[in-house]
This record gives C-alpha cells, sequence and structure tokens, in this order.
C-alpha cells in the first residue's frame, strides 16, 4: 500500500500562480518561430507582470528566513517545490519504509537532446528524489557523491517512473539508489552517498 507525500490538494494562492507560470513557460519554449512583432505586446505584458510581483515582494533577507519555516517540508526546491516555475512538480508516494516513487512526464523545457530530457536535468530529479527517500527512511543529509549513469536516452511527453530507496545507514554515511524508467526500460541510474548532517536554517 502506498502513503501519499503530497497534500493532493487543488492548487491556490502561490501554488496556483506557480502553475500558471508553468503554462506561461511551456508556451514560451513552444514559441520561438513567432515574430519579433507577435512577441512585443507579449513581452510588454509579462514585464507588467513582474513590475506588479516585484512591488510587492518582501525584502530578499526576508524571503529566505521564510522559506524554512513550517513543516521542514521545503516548497521552493527545483523538482517538488510547488512554490518554484521550473518544478515539473514531481510528486512521490511512498512504496515501503524506505523506498518512494512517482511517475511524471517532463515537456520541452527540460530538453537536452531532440526529444529528450537533459542529462543535468535527470541528474537534478534524482539527487533530490534520493535525499526524498533518506527523509522518508528516517536518517537524511547532505550529498557527497552523485554516482550517475545514463543507460538510454530518457524521452520526453512519455510517463516517466522515477524511484529510490535508502540503502544502508553506517555513522554519518547513507548510501541510496535509485533511478528513472520509461517504459519499462532504465534510463538513468544513480548511487548516492549523503552525510547525516545539515546546514543550519536562515533566522
Amino acid at each position: 500500500m502506498t502513503i501519499d507525500l503530497q497534500s493532493g490538494t487543488r492548487p491556490t494562492g502561490v501554488d496556483a500562480a506557480v502553475d500558471a507560470a508553468r503554462r506561461v513557460i511551456d508556451a514560451l519554449v513552444r514559441s520561438g518561430d513567432m515574430t519579433d512583432a507577435d512577441m512585443a505586446g507579449i513581452t510588454d505584458r509579462l514585464h507588467a507582470v513582474a513590475d506588479d510581483l516585484e512591488s510587492s515582494a518582501p525584502p530578499l533577507d526576508d524571503r529566505l528566513v521564510n522559506m524554512w519555516r513550517g513543516d521542514g517540508m521545503t516548497r521552493h526546491d527545483p523538482v517538488t517545490g510547488p512554490e518554484n516555475p521550473i518544478a515539473p512538480p514531481v510528486e512521490y508516494t511512498a512504496v515501503d519504509s524506505h523506498t518512494i516513487e512517482a511517475v511524471t512526464t517532463l515537456g520541452l523545457p527540460y530538453q537536452g537532446p531532440p526529444s529528450c530530457v537533459h542529462g543535468g536535468v535527470s541528474a537534478l530529479i534524482l539527487d533530490h528524489t534520493l535525499g526524498v527517500a533518506n527523509g522518508w527512511a528516517g536518517v537524511s543529509g547532505v550529498t557527497a557523491e552523485l554516482t550517475i549513469r545514463y543507460h538510454e536516452l530518457t524521452p520526453l511527453f512519455e510517463p516517466l517512473t522515477i524511484t529510490a530507496r535508502q540503502v544502508s545507514v553506517d555513522g554519518r554515511k547513507i548510501r541510496t539508489t535509485g533511478e528513472i524508467k520509461a517504459n519499462g526500460e532504465t534510463c538513468v541510474s544513480a548511487e548516492g552517498l549523503f552525510i547525516a548532517k545539515h546546514p543550519p536554517r536562515p533566522r
């Protein structure tokens, strides 16, 4: 039986606005052949939105503190963060006490080779997923080593299954593995060494 790690509620507030921003990012990537004249009005409207947001945003130092408040779950990271427009976002479920899994589909903003996911994006997703698996297993830390193996090209526009499992804990050393699969085939695999320590959070 799997256990949802995400709330599953419909986005509101900043989460809903970030969802809209993801649509804008995706549409912009797909609009590269539009003429300068076509883009002029769109550019002005996007700048107007940015001006409104910047005028009401808190000072950066305050935001850096507020980002770390609450239950300890990060809402701003670039993989799962509902407040981050570059996050897909990936949503995990628990498979067992040491393993998590997610299914996601990536679009053009994440492209590297033609119609395939950028290798750096795959590494980012796996690094984060291994870290989340550590937190789920109860002992987490910071990445010390990450070994990535690319087996096959990872396709865009197709469901990808992402898994990670905490394998062992030896003192402060945590070892975790994970992979990204498409159509049942492993595209990318990862082995991580984590150290059980955490930087201080801003106050």
